[in-house]
């Protein structure tokens, strides 16, 4: 039993679930995916961003009525184990601690890019810093603080939107895109489904938010629309301006769209954005990890030490802190531009298991209709991703699974 020395605290509404879903899903993936999506899809990149749309919301559908069942810090790694068992469950956590430390430091490393090119390590560890500090502080301010950078990152994507809509190199041409590629199609799909996977930030925070049964269940969807409504707008705008072989080969995709557009000016603009919306993705993600990491640590799957809340600030503050730390000796160490496909892997992954979860739910053939879709739609786009991102995502997870055997055979042995 859960003592209450080790109870976070409710403070989060709707409003703060969406802003945090948000924070996550409006990142530096707006900045950063549509060029590589591009130039895997062609013609298909509209398409292939409805595909990864479909699929995120049926893992955003599954996610929620699992949620409102079970309204604890964890997210599927909760679902997976009360629903499907033990193993499930912690595969699901795995996939999604391994995958998303990795993401943490790409973003802290696009902020670096963004900030001081030269000394791009360097500031992505200080970001980290400042970021793990801001999440110790408790989460209404980590809520706060997301809500600022998401109104920043809308703006300066508004504005990205009207220049391109409104210059004179638009054109509806640029957006006659043919017939797509059906592999490169679903390539892109999996690229940009990495920008839109937000949303299981909230249900991680399912011990977090006030009334968790209604507030989730309605954060989830909200916050995955509006995403969706922001990339929809953001692509066409962009597309009409550079085309799909014009996007596919842009270094700074936005920036190049408002230069090509007429209006260099805001290029400056733009990229500080991107720096904040990489910002705003780093926050919710530290914040995330950190609660699945203390939900598997109350399962001894991870050392104990880490499922410690501190008792004035009421927040995971150990783990919150491994976490901090193993994201800045990536980001000062390693390239993980590369670990983008092995995240991407990762959450695919880990929702697979939430839509095999949410199929128990109801035995009822309908009812059943979203989670198939969305367990096949994983499955699908994970192996459509790069051949080295699905070989090392697979290896990742074999040796996740080899650790939980060989515990179990340690703790049988004990017996």
């Amino acid at each position: 039993m859960t003592s209450s020395g080790s109870e976070l605290r409710r403070t989060l509404g709707v409003g703060d679930a969406v802003v945090v879903g948000l924070g996550s899903m409006v990142g530096a993936g707006i900045f950063a995916a549509l060029a590589p999506a591009a130039r895997a899809a062609g013609s298909g990149l509209l398409p292939g961003l409805a595909v990864a749309a479909v699929v995120a919301y049926c893992n955003a559908a599954s996610s929620a009525r699992l949620a409102a069942l079970y309204p604890a810090s964890g997210g599927t790694y909760v679902y997976g184990r009360e629903r499907l068992g033990e193993f499930w469950g912690y595969l699901a956590g795995w996939s999604f601690v391994v995958g998303k430390t990795a993401s943490c430091a790409a973003m802290a490393l696009t902020v670096g890019a963004y900030v001081r090119p030269d000394q791009a390590h360097a500031v992505a560890v200080a970001a980290v810093v400042a970021l793990t500090a801001a999440n110790y502080g408790g989460v209404r301010k980590s809520a706060w603080l997301t809500r600022a950078i998401v109104a920043v990152v809308l703006a300066v994507l508004a504005s990205v939107v009207v220049v391109c809509l409104g210059s004179g190199e638009a054109g509806a041409g640029r957006l006659d895109l043919g017939a797509p590629d059906g592999a490169g199609l679903l390539q892109a799909a999996g690229l940009l489904f990495f920008a839109f996977a937000g949303y299981a930030r909230i249900a991680t925070l399912g011990e977090e938010v006030r009334d968790p049964a209604r507030t989730i269940p309605r954060a989830i969807p909200l916050a995955l629309g509006i995403a969706l409504a922001v990339y929809a707008c953001v692509a066409v705008a962009v597309l009409s301006v550079l085309g799909p072989d014009g996007l596919g080969e842009a270094t700074a995709p936005l920036a190049d769209a408002v230069r090509a557009a007429g209006v260099p000016g805001l290029a400056p603009v733009v990229r500080a954005g991107a720096a904040v919306a990489a910002l705003g993705s780093l926050l919710a993600l530290i914040l995330g990890v950190s609660r699945t990491t203390l939900a598997m640590a109350k399962d001894r799957h991870l050392p104990g030490a880490l499922a410690v809340v501190h008792p004035r600030f009421r927040v995971p503050h150990r783990a919150e802190l491994a976490v901090g730390a193993a994201v800045a000796v990536l980001a000062a160490t390693v390239d993980v531009r590369g670990a983008i496909g092995f995240s991407s892997f990762g959450v695919l992954a880990y929702y697979a298991v939430a839509n095999a979860s949410a199929w128990t739910l109801d035995s009822a053939p309908v009812a059943r209709v979203v989670p198939a879709v969305g367990l096949v739609g994983c499955v699908v786009l994970a192996f459509s991703l790069p051949g080295v991102s699905v070989v090392v995502g697979a290896g990742v997870l074999a040796v996740g699974a080899a650790a939980y055997g060989a515990r179990r055979w340690a703790a049988g042995r004990r017996t």
